[in-house]
């Protein structure tokens, strides 16, 4: 059964743009001036994110940081566009499914970036390998972007036929809070992987001498605050986005103009330019590194296993 709010969408859609009347599927005009702003602020970072992912040749950066960057691009052109012709639906569809999508790649990259770190300063500390740990919250985040993607394409399909966007909604919702289930867990995982490190309390494995590093760097600390930093933003992104679904296409969350400009584009700008301040080609090192800090860690894990079954015979 469609609901009041829903069926309000569903009804706009029969009709399209200056014939739709006085229906706002926004419940408000977008602001042009703060539209403008972000698309700057979004071009901006992205740029940045392009010129140093290049620099570092760190590639993965590329369909991660600087496609959430171009997918927020799009949604807020869209946004843009609605200041001038709010009536429209096709902008409007655009903005709400980008602007929901876009940050999933910007929180694979935290994930990669945490498992690095992990490998570098002690993966004795940590309740997952570094390996597992960028496997699960990745494929976590996949799940998360398929799931959204195809609530999103259901609602718009939905009101672009005149129907219910309510159940692609809740897909939507569902993807939503998967993601944020799983930012949950990474925070949490993350932050015992800390603690343990700081109290010297690994966890029991297989080699008689854990792996830990000495001291963590200036840099590397200083690379742990940005992804704290960028969590925080992320997570409250994330809960605005799960109370603005759960509230319904013509909630009141949802129709107020404010809550979207500071829980989702001032929260997903402040992420992105915190990745760039703290940005890991600079603070962990270029590909080289990377890799040879990862040849290390292979290096360390097989001599443990060679150690292991000379004990054993």
């Amino acid at each position: 059964m469609a609901t009041p709010s829903s069926s309000a969408v569903a009804a706009a859609a029969t009709t399209r743009g200056p014939q739709v009347g006085h229906f706002n599927p926004y419940g408000y005009d977008p602001t042009k001036w703060i539209c403008i702003l972000f698309v700057v602020l979004f071009a901006l970072s992205t740029v940045i994110h392009i010129g140093q992912a290049l620099r570092s040749r760190l590639w993965w950066l590329l369909p991660t940081a600087c496609l959430a960057g171009v997918g927020e691009i799009i949604g807020w052109v869209a946004r843009l566009i609605s200041s001038s012709s709010p009536n429209e639906l096709d902008p409007y569809l655009i903005q709400i499914t980008t602007t929901i999508i876009a940050p999933t790649p910007l929180i694979a990259a935290n994930f990669v970036i945490l498992g690095e770190i992990i490998r570098r300063v002690g993966p004795d500390y940590s309740r997952l390998s570094s390996g597992w740990y960028t496997i699960i919250f990745l494929s976590c985040d996949i799940i998360a972007l398929v799931i959204q993607a195809i609530g999103g394409a259901k609602a718009s399909l939905a009101v672009e036929n005149g129907n219910d966007p309510g159940p692609g909604g809740n897909i939507m919702l569902a993807g939503v809070a998967f993601q944020l289930a799983a930012l949950v867990i990474y925070v949490v995982l993350a932050s015992e992987f800390l603690m343990r490190y700081a109290y010297d309390h690994p966890f029991k494995r297989r080699s008689s001498t854990p792996t830990r590093a000495d001291r963590v760097e200036k840099n590397t600390k200083l690379m742990i605050c940005g992804l704290a930093l960028g969590a925080i933003f992320l997570f409250i992104r994330s809960i605005y986005r799960v109370a603005e679904l759960s509230n319904g296409w013509r909630g009141k969350i949802i129709t107020t103009e404010v809550y979207f400009n500071v829980f989702d584009g001032a929260m997903i700008t402040l992420a992105m330019f915190t990745m760039n301040a703290f940005h890991p080609g600079v603070l962990i090192g270029h590909a080289k590194t990377w890799k040879t800090h990862g040849h290390g860690a292979a290096k360390e894990d097989k001599e443990s296993n060679i150690g292991l079954q000379e004990i054993s015979h």
